[in-house]
């Protein structure tokens, strides 16, 4: 499959701690790859550094054929940071039209947006009268507005209630099936069973880039939650022999 994202050698330093050391990866067109591992593994850093606004001290990120952050770039990537990024004395669609004057798009292109993530009925309200959930949504409804063909999601279900957070996946799917390419983090590895792909990562370090069912088999258990334990195990393993 033809390439969206290639990382090589990328390496990020804050401070005296190395972030990212090394790390190297590619995540093919058109599909949904899941960003797993925990708090301080640097799944942020490696988002930040693919949208072009991490300071990277080595190595090479390309998007869409271009080097991460260059201009080519700025009307075909989507961010959805974990803080909301958007206004809070505007209401829902007017902040959903504004991202999508940006791009020269119509108001009816930010209504359907708003409606993607199940803020109809709140289109009206003020963002600052909003629920932790739904501002991320409304964040989230930017970020999609302008039908990006890289779309990077940074925890996009944090607060979700389950059966809002099915229908989140149904419609990253659906953007993966048109074409857009998902990068999407998450803490909950039920979620992981819904991607095409997985890279784990741990320390900076990656750990596994495969499937969730070839991450599962060279685990040697069917629960992505022990995989994961398993492979972080080898890791630490073959670090200390």
């Amino acid at each position: 499959m033809e390439t969206a994202i290639e990382v090589r050698d990328l390496v990020v330093q804050r401070g005296a701690r190395t972030v990212l050391d090394g790390f190297s990866c590619a995540i093919p067109r058109g599909t949904v790859t899941g960003l797993l591992g925990p708090s301080g593994s640097g799944k942020t850093t490696l988002m930040r550094a693919i949208v072009g606004v991490q300071i990277i001290a080595s190595g090479t990120v390309t998007v869409l054929g271009h080097p991460a952050g260059s201009t080519p770039l700025r009307s075909r990537i989507g961010y959805l940071t974990q803080a909301p990024s958007v206004y809070a004395d505007l209401t829902v669609a007017e902040n959903a039209r504004y991202f999508a004057s940006l791009y020269r798009l119509d108001a009816a292109a930010a209504d359907a947006a708003v409606d993607a993530v199940g803020l109809t009925a709140a289109r009206g309200q003020l963002v600052a009268n909003l629920s932790g959930g739904q501002r991320s949504r409304a964040s989230l409804a930017c970020a999609i507005v302008s039908r990006p063909e890289v779309l990077i999601l940074d925890e996009p279900t944090v607060g979700q209630d389950p059966v809002l957070r099915d229908e989140l996946w149904d419609h990253f799917r659906r953007l993966a099936a048109d074409g857009t390419t998902v990068l999407v983090s998450s803490h909950v590895m039920d979620e992981a069973n819904r991607c095409d792909r997985l890279l784990l990562i741990r320390g900076g370090a990656l750990i596994a880039d495969d499937t969730p069912a070839a991450v599962k088999r060279a685990a040697g258990t069917d629960d992505l939650d022990q995989a994961f334990l398993t492979l972080i195990r080898r890791q630490e393993e073959v670090a200390t022999a």
